[in-house]
């Protein structure tokens, strides 16, 4: 799906990651599930490009239904894949903390869990190599990709702001479509290590210059980003 003359997005409102696009290639942003892969070089075709025109892909953070294709991007195509020190064990297969459920609808849940095993969730590979970023770095990727910090979701989620997409990705730093409950609309992401230090991390999105905000489960989304973090501090 075409957003804007840099941006795309493959997936759904269920899972999904971005591509940009510039005259020096081409910048993934998170690797969905490992059956994303099809959707990733069908995206890449209507584009006029191939893999081979993949400069690097930056996770947004470290869960499996984000790194879903990354390790065979990197192995069979030479693309480094990018990640948060702080979240590298966790790309790895590192042990994560158990966050809590919170509330859920059958129906979501379930739809989530299905779509997740269809699109290959229990055949994730975890990354054996990865390039660690940290707040302020400015990648040298297509787009110039900035890292934001936003720890909470996990201890290296990040936001990934690219000015030439007019964009930014947040990963679960918050949703617009709760998997567990189906409820759309900002709000914070469940499944969340430390839910207060994921809240305080919204404080750093209204500074970001973008109009587009993209997370990794729901709607893109288009706004006030100024007002954006009381808006999902009211919906929590």
């Amino acid at each position: 799906m075409k957003l804007g003359p840099h941006l795309h997005r493959i997936g759904n409102d269920v899972v999904a990651a971005y591509l940009v696009d510039t005259d020096e290639g081409v910048t993934v942003v998170d690797a969905g599930l490992a059956g994303h892969w099809p959707e990733l070089l069908a995206e890449l075709a209507a584009m006029g490009r191939t893999v081979d025109d993949v400069r690097g892909l930056v996770l947004t953070h470290g869960d499996t239904d984000h790194i879903g294709f990354a390790e065979r991007l990197r192995r069979e195509h030479g693309v480094p894949v990018y990640v948060h020190a702080a979240d590298a064990d966790r790309a790895r297969g590192g042990d994560k903390p158990k966050a809590s459920f919170g509330r859920w609808r059958p129906g979501a849940l379930l739809g989530f869990l299905v779509y997740s095993l269809r699109k290959g969730g229990l055949r994730t590979t975890y990354l054996t190599e990865v390039t660690e970023v940290h707040d302020g770095d400015v990648l040298p990727l297509p787009g110039a990709p900035r890292v934001v910090g936003m720890p909470g979701h996990s201890p290296g989620s990040i936001a990934v702001h690219v000015p030439v997409a007019d964009a930014v990705m947040v990963g679960d730093a918050l949703t617009t479509r709760d998997v567990l409950t189906g409820r759309t609309g900002p709000a914070p992401a469940p499944f969340t290590d430390e839910p207060a230090q994921a809240l305080d991390s919204l404080s750093r999105l209204p500074g970001l210059d973008a109009t587009w905000l993209l997370p990794g489960h729901g709607a893109p989304w288009r706004g006030d980003l100024a007002a954006l973090p009381d808006e999902v501090r009211r919906a929590g």
